[in-house]
C-alpha cells in the first residue's frame, strides 16, 4: 500500500458537512483506507481574498490506487458533491475541493497531477491541518511540521467538533 496526504475544504453550502461526506465517499471499499483525518479549520480565502473564508482539513490514508487513479477517485468524489470545476474562477468558491498532496515520495509532473502538489509548502491552509496528523511526514525533503512553522497562519481558526445530529 502507499501512503496519500490528501487536502479537503470548500467555502459554499454546508462545508464541514460535505467534509465528512467525501471522507466516507473517498475511503469507501478496500481500496483507500483513512489513516488519520485532521480537526476543521476555517481559514482566510486564498488566491481570490473577496469570498467567504473557506474550512479546511487533511487526511492520511493508505490506498492500493495508483495516484492517477486517487485523483480519478478524488474527482468523481467532488462531481458527486456537486462540484462543476468548468465553470469555476481559478482560486474561486467552491463546494467541495480534494486535493492529492503527496503520494509516498513519488515525484510527477504530467498534465492534471503534480506531485508533491506545487502549492502545498506556500499553503498555511493545507500545512496548519496537515501539521496535525503528520507533523513529521517529510514530502520532497521538507518535514511538514518545519514548513508550516515557517509560514504566516494569522486567521487560521481550530474548529471544536461538528454536531451534525443537533436538532
Amino acid at each position: 500500500m502507499a501512503e496519500a496526504l490528501i487536502g479537503l475544504g470548500g467555502n459554499l453550502g454546508d462545508v464541514r458537512r460535505r467534509i465528512d461526506c467525501a471522507v466516507e465517499l473517498f475511503c469507501a471499499g478496500n481500496a483507500v483506507r483513512l489513516v488519520a483525518q485532521s480537526a476543521d479549520y476555517r481559514t482566510p480565502p486564498w488566491g481570490l481574498i473577496d469570498q467567504p473564508a473557506f474550512i479546511n482539513g487533511c487526511l492520511v490514508v493508505d490506498t492500493l490506487l495508483t495516484p492517477q487513479k486517487l485523483l480519478e477517485r478524488a474527482l468523481a468524489v467532488e462531481r458527486q458533491l456537486g462540484r462543476d470545476r468548468t465553470n469555476e474562477r481559478r482560486w474561486g468558491p467552491r463546494p467541495i475541493d480534494i486535493d492529492l498532496l503527496s503520494y509516498d515520495d513519488v515525484v510527477l509532473d504530467e498534465p492534471g497531477l503534480r506531485l508533491p502538489h506545487p502549492e502545498l509548502f506556500r499553503r498555511a491552509f493545507v500545512l496548519v491541518p496537515l501539521a496535525e496528523i503528520a507533523a513529521d511526514r517529510i514530502v520532497a525533503g521538507t518535514r511538514i511540521g518545519d514548513a508550516v512553522a515557517q509560514l504566516d497562519i494569522a486567521g487560521i481558526e481550530r474548529l471544536p467538533p461538528a454536531n451534525h445530529f443537533q436538532r
